[in-house]
């Protein structure tokens, strides 16, 4: 990746973090996005330790070399954001984005005994058989161990229901990721507020789940121009996240 390339990558990502925060879905000083700027990932950028979703500059991006003892040495993280992205960025170089929140409807399904997010719109229908589950919460994800046993639960998908915990999205893309991670908290906030009816569901069928959920995935477009143009919206309000 070049410096241009990282410079970008910096602008997107604190984007993101500004964006999450107008969203609600960022929790107080808390969670963590991440993008790898190399292809073994081995070097990402993530969020500096505490720091309010609100206040993330480009500039503020902290750059962890795994393979730098020095300089990881000096680095004030986060337990939890060296557990979580730097096991996932290290075991699956291939989620070149990774994005962690608890935001409250999604959060909300973990709690369930079954979190499947059910197909009863186009944007639950999202997410047919594509969320891998988490049952086995043990407190604080602040352990190597515990990193890499969430990691290894993503396999073939790029999206991890953590139960009792929050969600976890990878991408290829900070707008793929951003629009995922929106996406999954609004299909999220649709089922809980069906569930509040206290009716009973209208469940689509497995076919027209799965062929939504296919439609879906031909228009990484669409999610990027999301993104992108959220960003419009921050370049004329929030200028200063760019710095």
């Amino acid at each position: 990746m070049t410096a241009h390339d990282e410079k970008q990558a910096r602008i997107d990502l604190a984007a993101a973090f500004r964006l999450a925060a107008r969203l609600g879905m960022h929790e107080a000083v808390a969670n963590h996005f991440s993008v790898s700027v190399s292809s073994d990932g081995s070097r990402f950028l993530i969020n500096p330790k505490w720091r309010h979703f609100s206040r993330i500059r480009a500039s503020d991006l902290i750059l962890v070399d795994t393979k730098d003892p020095a300089s990881m040495a000096a680095l004030d993280l986060d337990p939890t954001a060296w557990a979580i992205h730097g096991q996932l960025h290290s075991l699956c170089p291939t989620a070149r984005v990774a994005m962690h929140l608890h935001p409250i409807y999604s959060t909300t399904i973990s709690t369930l005994r079954d979190p499947t997010i059910l197909p009863i719109d186009q944007n639950t229908a999202r997410y047919f058989n594509r969320v891998a589950v988490d049952t086995q919460y043990g407190g604080m994800a602040d352990s190597e161990a515990e990193g890499a046993r969430l990691s290894s639960l993503l396999k073939d998908k790029t999206r991890l229901m953590m139960g009792n915990h929050g969600v976890l999205v990878v991408a290829p893309t900070i707008g793929e990721a951003f629009d995922d991670m929106y996406t999954i908290e609004r299909a999220c906030q649709i089922l809980v507020t069906a569930y509040s009816t206290g009716r009973e569901l209208s469940i689509l069928s497995d076919d027209v789940a799965e062929r939504t959920a296919r439609d879906w995935e031909k228009i990484t477009d669409f999610s990027i121009r999301h993104f992108e143009e959220m960003k419009l919206i921050l370049d004329r309000e929030e200028p200063d996240y760019s710095e």
